[in-house]
C-alpha cells in the first residue's frame, strides 16, 4: 500500500435498459488508485471460501433501457450537466437516480483461463472488452464521456504509475490509475485460487469499477471531500469506504448482467465470485477504508443479484451500511 501522489490545490467548492472531458490540472483525479490497492490485499491473502455459504441467488433478468437512451434526460437526471463533460456528484449522481436502470444483459465471450501470463493477458483484454460494452452503452445514456481505459500487463517486480511506483505484491493484483488499468500477473497469487475465473474477473471487474467511477465524475468528487476532511480521519476512512464498495456494487452487476447469457460466464463462475466476496474486506486486512467482510460481500451480491444501479448507491446508504 501507499499513500496518494502529490496532488495540486484542491478547486474551490439484468436487459437493461465519451471517455473524460479535458481534465482540469487542478483535479486529484489519480489518488483514488492508490487506495483501490487495499481491496486485493483484503481478498488475495485467504484461500477461496467456494465450499461455503448459500448458493448464489439468480441475478435479476433484466434491467430497462433509461429514457436518457432516446436523448431525454434519465429519470431524476440533473438537467443543468453539460453533454460530454464530468458531472462531480456523489449520492446524487444522475446515474444513481433511476430506480430502473441497470446494464444490459448480454453474451460475454472469454478465452480459456489458465494461470500463465500469455493466457491471463488474453482473459482480461477479452474481459475488459466486455466491460467496455456494459459500461461504455451505460454511461453514454447519460451523455457522459467515455473511452476505455489502457490496459497494462507488467512483468517486473515494479511498475510505474501517474501515481507512483508500485512494487508488485498480494496488494497489486490488479491496479487502477489515471485511466490506467494494471495487472501484474505476479500479484494474482494464481497458486492458491488456481484454476477459478469468475475470481479473477469479479476482481478485475471491481478495479473496472474505479474507471466507471472516474468517467462519471464520482471519483474526482470523492477525493475532494476526502481531502478536505482528512485521508486518514473518520469522516475520510469513511468515504473511502464508499467509495470501494460502490466498486463491489458495479462489479457484481456486471458479472450479473452476462451470467447465463449464452458466452463464457457460467453459473459455475458466478457462484464461485459470489463465495469468494467472504473473504474480503477490512476484517481480513485490518484496515478500514474498504468496509467489513460481510458489508464487502454484501454490496457485491446486492449489484449482482439486482443489476439496479440506483442500488449501488453507497454515498446514499446509512453509515451502519458502509462501516
Amino acid at each position: 500500500m501507499t499513500s496518494p501522489p502529490p496532488r495540486d490545490p484542491l478547486p474551490p467548492p439484468s436487459s437493461a435498459p465519451r471517455h473524460r472531458a479535458e481534465r482540469r490540472s487542478s483535479r486529484p483525479v489519480t489518488a483514488f488508485a492508490l487506495s483501490a490497492v487495499v481491496v486485493l490485499l483484503a481478498g488475495l491473502v485467504v484461500f477461496i471460501a467456494v465450499g461455503n455459504g448459500p448458493d448464489a441467488p439468480s441475478p435479476t433478468v433484466a434491467a430497462p433501457t433509461s429514457t436518457a437512451a432516446s436523448g431525454g434526460n434519465a429519470a431524476g437526471a440533473a438537467t443543468s450537466s453539460v453533454d460530454g463533460e464530468k458531472i462531480l456528484e456523489l449520492a446524487n449522481h444522475p446515474i444513481l437516480r433511476n430506480p430502473d436502470d441497470g446494464l444490459q444483459n448480454f453474451a460475454c465471450e472469454l478465452p480459456e483461463w489458465h494461470s500463465d501470463q500469455a493466457s491471463a493477458e488474453a482473459f482480461f483484454t477479452a474481459a475488459d472488452q466486455c466491460l467496455n460494452q456494459a459500461w461504455g452503452q451505460f454511461l453514454e445514456r447519460y451523455h457522459l464521456p467515455f473511452t476505455p481505459p489502457t490496459l497494462h500487463f507488467p512483468t517486473g517486480t515494479h511498475f510505474t504509475t501517474a501515481c507512483g511506483t508500485i512494487a508488485v505484491s498480494v496488494a497489486t493484483a490488479a491496479y487502477y490509475c489515471d485511466d490506467n488499468l494494471y495487472v501484474p500477473f505476479r500479484g494474482l497469487q494464481t497458486d492458491q485460487y488456481g484454476d477459478n475465473p469468475g475470481v479473477y474477473l469479479a476482481l478485475f471487474a471491481h478495479e473496472y469499477g474505479h474507471h466507471v467511477q472516474e468517467v462519471a465524475g464520482i471519483m474526482d468528487a470523492v477525493w475532494q471531500q476526502i481531502y478536505a476532511v482528512g485521508q486518514n480521519t473518520p469522516a475520510g476512512l469513511e468515504l473511502s469506504r464508499r467509495k470501494e464498495l460502490q466498486a463491489q456494487c458495479f462489479s457484481g452487476m456486471f458479472l450479473g448482467a452476462v451470467v447465463d447469457r449464452g458466452g463464457s460466464v457460467t453459473r459455475d463462475m458466478y457462484s464461485k465470485a459470489w463465495r469468494d466476496q467472504d473473504t474480503r474486506g477490512d476484517n481480513t486486512s485490518g484496515s478500514a477504508d474498504h468496509g467489513t467482510n460481510a458489508h464487502y460481500a454484501q454490496w457485491w451480491r446486492t449489484g449482482a443479484q439486482f443489476n439496479r444501479i440506483a442500488k449501488c448507491n453507497t454515498f446514499a446508504a446509512p453509515a451502519a451500511e458502509v462501516s
